[in-house]
């Protein structure tokens, strides 16, 4: 059951970085990996820093982590 939510709780964490980083979207699948992976990243770093605790936390941690995912995506598919 945890495992199910915290995979929602990133899910939900790429959805909202695809909104608040607009422009050139990769497709809702794609955002949606992101934001897995993002949120995965997000949680390891910044959850174990921060000692963030709940869901709503979580969520903050997670979402940090997909945009500066989507960020580093963005700025490698440029060069």
């Amino acid at each position: 059951m945890w495992l199910i939510v915290q995979l929602l709780i990133c899910v939900l964490a790429g959805w909202l970085a695809g909104v608040i980083m607009k422009g050139r979207g990769y497709g809702i699948l794609v955002d949606l990996l992101l934001g897995l992976v993002g949120g995965w990243i997000g949680g390891i770093l910044f959850g174990r820093l921060l000692a963030v605790g709940g869901p709503a936390g979580g969520l903050l941690v997670r979402l940090v982590g997909a945009i500066l995912l989507v960020v580093l995506v963005r700025v490698l598919r440029r060069v």
